[in-house]
């Protein structure tokens, strides 16, 4: 499953890397994308796995930038 969020409060292209590196840690991503321009996140995942994904994503995303939010 491949989905795209709004990252709400995201102040830095920097940020935007970090969080991308930590997100690609996490166990199941295929895929992921921070664009700081478009304030968007791609998160590809497998189905069966997608929430458990992304609520880790959230968590690491929390982690770099406590500001940030992704709306979903």
């Amino acid at each position: 499953m491949k989905k795209t969020f709004v990252l709400d409060e995201l102040d830095c292209a920097n940020c935007g890397l970090k969080m991308e590196d930590a997100i690609r840690k996490i166990n199941g991503v295929q895929n992921v994308s921070i664009s700081f321009m478009t304030q968007k996140l791609m998160l590809e995942a497998a189905d069966d796995q997608f929430e458990r994904v992304l609520s880790e994503a959230v968590k690491a995303c929390k982690r770099v930038e406590p500001d940030c939010r992704i709306v979903h």
